[in-house]
């Protein structure tokens, strides 16, 4: 795990909002009955809450991705992001022995 990477991704409020939105799936509508079973939240869910262009969206859920704090998961056309927990605990256990 890259810190750097974290603390750059984590350094914008909308993307530390993602993050707290993705801990409780009941942020989001109900997935759509084709999507039952899937785990994560569709990216166009998270387009929507944020009220943010599909562009920049994207461009937050892959640095989220790229820093290890969240995992993708293709369906389709449809990709559901879900937060990696283990990944997130182990960089608040980084940050708190670096600082």
């Amino acid at each position: 795990m890259d810190i750097d990477k974290v603390l750059s991704a984590l350094n914008n409020p909308v993307r530390r909002q993602i993050l707290a939105w993705l801990k409780d799936r009941s942020n989001f509508p109900p997935a759509l009955p084709e999507h039952a079973g899937l785990d994560g939240v569709c990216v166009g869910y998270i387009q929507d809450k944020a009220n943010l262009s599909q562009s920049t969206v994207s461009t937050y859920m892959r640095l989220l991705k790229d820093a290890g704090l969240v995992v993708s998961e293709r369906h389709g056309q449809w990709t559901f992001y879900q937060r990696d927990e283990q990944a997130i605990a182990e960089a608040l256990r980084r940050l708190a022995e670096d600082v």
